[in-house]
């Protein structure tokens, strides 16, 4: 067994894509790879195989090494829902609520946790690479830490740094991170990578020999910018703030992006659709009355995204929109909001209460029981869909009568206004298949011509494993993988 950890200069440097590339890489030469993260923080998750739930890059990870997502993956999930709190899952079952206050008092006592997971996952594995969270430079953070070098050390697996290039300064970013980290924690660094190059990397050949000389580490080599990895499911919404609309579409597709937007990579696929320009509107601007469908997405905090909703107008627009005889469809917590109530009496997202809902469909809904986390399959519209269920509470209600979803058992789930125009089911993933997608966009004047998603996702990570393949030293991280110590 090997281990190999890639930690960062800092937050969003690409760890995730490049773990996943890597992750296809060594799984075509034919080695048993797993992805590993110890502690995510992250309001898009994925359903797993042992019914948990995991950060939805690990689970893009797993699928990347030709592998079932499993809750040992990511063993330690931070599920941010206002109010500077976040719902803390632990082995893929939710524990209970923390305030970030008490995160750093709490998760030193997770570590055994997570290491039980790790070796879980190892005594299964040829290799198994394991991603860090923020940056080691973080010393403010580091006592207790066990998603970087507390993690690396207490297991023994040597780090990669990753630099990103993009955003400038990579060389004072890395070498200023060994400056700065403990010794004993730099020597767990055995080397760096430089990702995210637009040009020529031998440009930077003097830049990359700087940090090697200053730093004391090797590199690995330079990634060039990876345009295949928008193809990828996002997992931090801060995508969100710089992601342009798809352009050049005969019909628009509108999400507003509530503070607490969860699972927004439900809307993905609709990006493989030429005739379609999705856009996901910020605060501050109204929903274009030029949508054709408008798409409520999930939300780990409904009540507070419902209250964001009204603040921004955005209550006007969606019903100014069905009074022009357009759709809107809610899905999982947008589903939640389009009903006459919903109500948290035992206070899961904060005070005890019940608010109005937007008052489209005849249903309410109430907040509580334990958490459905499970992959479905069934039919909508006469198209086949495959997805999964990721909730708290349930919703009835006259519309519910008119359910549209019908699962693969006979259950039925979600609800329809008597005139059609406004739907809501509980399922996640519902547009991944290129048949439900066109059943959707049918009505809407276009045919639909995109794959399924899934494929699409699989054809982005073996670009991705062929460009690390041709600018990585994939052979000298595989041997320094073989180092980690044996558990």
């Amino acid at each position: 067994m090997g281990a190999l950890m890639l930690q960062g200069t800092g937050s969003d440097v690409g760890k995730s894509v490049l773990v996943a590339g890597l992750c296809r890489a060594f799984a075509k030469r034919g080695l048993s790879v797993r992805p590993f993260k110890p502690q995510n923080m992250s309001t898009n998750a994925a359903v797993t195989a042992d019914g948990g739930e995991i950060g939805r890059a690990q689970a893009t990870q797993a699928l990347a090494a030709r592998v079932a997502p499993h809750s040992d993956m990511n063993p330690v999930l931070l599920k941010p829902q206002g109010d500077r709190t976040s719902q803390l899952i632990v082995g893929g079952r939710v524990r209970g609520v923390l305030r970030a206050s008490e995160w750093r008092q709490g998760r030193e006592g997770l570590l055994d946790e997570v290491l039980a997971s790790y070796r879980r996952l190892a005594r299964g594995a040829d290799l198994v690479l394991v991603e860090g969270a923020g940056s080691p430079a973080e010393i403010n953070l580091r006592a207790g830490d066990i998603a970087n070098m507390g993690f690396a050390r207490a297991a023994d697996v040597p780090v990669v740094l990753v630099g990103d290039i993009d955003r400038g300064g990579v060389i004072a970013a890395l070498v200023g991170t060994r400056a700065v980290i403990d010794p004993a924690d730099a020597a767990m660094v055995r080397g760096f990578l430089v990702n995210k190059f637009r040009g020529d990397p031998a440009l930077f050949e003097d830049g990359y020999r700087a940090i090697e000389q200053h730093s004391g580490w090797r590199g690995y080599g330079v990634v060039p910018w990876l345009a295949e990895a928008r193809r990828l499911p996002s997992e931090d919404a801060v995508v969100l703030q710089r992601a342009p609309a798809t352009a050049g579409g005969r019909i628009m597709v509108a999400c507003p992006i509530t503070p607490h937007i969860a699972n927004f990579d439900d809307l993905d696929p609709l990006r493989l659709e030429p005739e379609v320009e999705l856009v996901m509107v910020p605060p501050g601007t109204p929903i274009p009355v030029e949508a054709a469908l408008i798409v409520l997405a999930g939300s780990k905090a409904t009540i507070a995204d419902l209250r964001a909703l009204r603040r921004e107008g955005w209550d006007i627009d969606v019903r100014a929109h069905v009074r022009r005889g357009r759709p809107v469809l809610g899905l999982c917590g947008g589903y939640q909001m389009l009903g006459r109530s919903v109500a948290d009496p035992c206070g899961i997202e904060g005070p005890a209460e019940t608010v109005e809902g937007l008052g489209l469909l005849d249903v309410i809904t109430t907040l509580g029981g334990d958490k459905r986390l499970v992959a479905v399959a069934g039919h909508t519209r006469g198209a086949r869909f495959e997805g999964y269920e990721m909730h708290l509470g349930f919703t009835a209600g006259a519309d519910a009568a008119r359910a549209p979803v019908v699962f693969e058992d006979g259950r039925q789930d979600g609800a329809a206004s008597p005139d059609g125009l406004v739907a809501g089911t509980y399922v996640h993933g519902l547009f991944a298949l290129a048949e439900q997608r066109r059943a959707w966009l049918a009505p809407l004047g276009v045919a639909g011509s995109g794959g399924d998603h899934r494929a699409d996702v699989d054809a982005a990570l073996d670009s991705i494993a062929v460009t690390l393949e041709r600018h990585l030293d994939l052979n000298a991280l595989l041997a320094l993988a073989s180092e980690a110590g044996a558990e």
